[in-house]
């Protein structure tokens, strides 16, 4: 360290489970990594929970699924959801011929501090948290590292190669001047706790009832709720009145009732908006986005994070032998690493637009009929629910890790 100058070989800006995994596989080959965390902690409400079949896979390749386990955490081997009183079940992941054929339901915070805990055993990683990126550094058309601000003063890393993790509200892209794609979204999502009860049901995910549904998080002393509404219409909502809103939650899911008066205020109430884009381009000289970053994915199906995992243990894969070996990483390997992430991307998205479009358009469906068609099907023929389980616990195009371990 010079001054608040940092030099490292890779700067990873944003500590998501796309940064932190990149981080962790980078480091553990041997790489001198710099990951900047913008907050304090990995807490925050917004991070999905889901743990995918996947991501225990690859705990398994890199020996440490045992330990993973040992996280507090819930698994549930089928997704069910109730339409209008009637319970469906959508996915059986018990066919999966991965380590740990579930879903696993953990606070994401736990998730990355387990990452963080692994990566730290290695001595050319490093954390720096409360380091807000403002901006990159430049030679000329090459970018050379980024611009921080911390409670400290102003940091600069200067770096081989950048790769920006920050969301999809990315300063890294956005600095960068990608351009970025929009695909559109129906629908926001409101979020707000309830309690939970001793008494209330195993986990169900969705709640469908006359055209409204609400998803349930289980967080064991409250539920996390996720109220889907049409995209832009939370002010009609909010003219409707508080007693409206919690009268509608009360029929899409009666057992919250006895608690709804929780709800005090709309301040104990947060939009979500609801967006999908990908950028056209993933990097430039010194550069590349994944991730949200690149592609920013609707909560539908909880498979952004997947998707993010996958991109990261993917950039590991491609990218540690020329940050290892050479000078600078060529832009032809960037270009790799794009396509073989843009094919999974494009189809997930395309799967969520579908089913986004369908809980816009099909409302008056859902009152009519009860149950959608494609869910009866799948209630009577089993066989069926391994296709979403297949999309949903693996995704399409599935990483594995061939980055090495090298110690220190």
């Amino acid at each position: 360290m010079d001054g608040r100058e940092l030099h490292t070989t890779c700067c990873i800006v944003g500590g998501g489970p796309a940064g932190m995994m990149t981080g962790f596989l980078l480091a553990r080959a041997g790489i001198d990594v710099i990951v900047l965390e913008k907050h304090k902690d990995f807490f925050r409400d917004f991070r999905g929970d889901t743990i995918h079949p996947s991501t225990f896979q690859l705990m398994h390749e890199l020996g440490l699924l045992e330990d993973f386990l040992r996280v507090p955490h819930q698994e549930i081997s089928s997704l069910s959801a109730i339409f209008n009183g009637h319970m469906v079940h959508l996915a059986d992941f018990s066919h999966l011929k991965v380590a740990r054929p579930a879903i696993g339901l953990m606070p994401q915070w736990d998730f990355l501090n387990f990452i963080a805990e692994q990566a730290a055993k290695y001595n050319s990683f490093c954390l720096i948290r409360q380091a807000d990126v403002t901006g990159l550094l430049m030679n000329h058309d090459k970018i050379t590292g980024v611009k921080a601000s911390t409670p400290d003063g102003p940091l600069e890393v200067h770096a081989k190669l950048v790769i920006g993790t920050d969301g999809r509200q990315s300063t890294v892209r956005k600095a960068a001047g990608l351009t970025v794609i929009e695909t559109g979204a129906p629908i926001d999502v409101l979020w707000f706790r309830l309690s939970r009860h001793p008494g209330d049901p195993g986990q169900v995910l969705g709640n469908f009832s006359q055209g409204r549904i609400l998803i349930l998080l289980d967080r064991s002393t409250y539920w996390q709720c996720g109220y889907i509404i049409d995209k832009d219409g939370y002010d009609k909502i909010k003219e409707e009145g508080l007693n409206k809103f919690r009268t509608d939650l009360a029929e899409t899911c009666p057992f919250l009732k006895d608690r709804l008066l929780e709800l005090t205020a709309w301040t104990a109430i947060q939009l979500l908006s609801v967006k999908i884009d990908h950028l056209h381009t993933w990097y430039r000289e010194g550069l590349i986005c994944i991730g949200d970053a690149a592609h920013a994915m609707s909560p539908v199906g909880g498979v952004g994070i997947n998707l993010a995992i996958q991109d990261a243990v993917a950039a590991a894969n491609f990218l540690w032998r020329p940050l290892r070996d050479q000078a600078d990483v060529p832009m032809t390997v960037l270009a790799r690493l794009q396509i073989r992430r843009t094919f999974p991307t494009r189809i997930t998205q395309a799967l969520q637009v579908r089913i986004q479009q369908g809980i816009h358009h099909r409302r008056q469906t859902l009152e009519k009929t009860g149950v959608p068609l494609i869910m009866r099907w799948m209630e009577h023929y089993p066989l069926l629910r391994r296709i979403p389980a297949r999309l949903i616990g693996i995704g399409v195009r599935p990483e594995h890790v061939q980055s090495p371990e090298i110690r220190n």
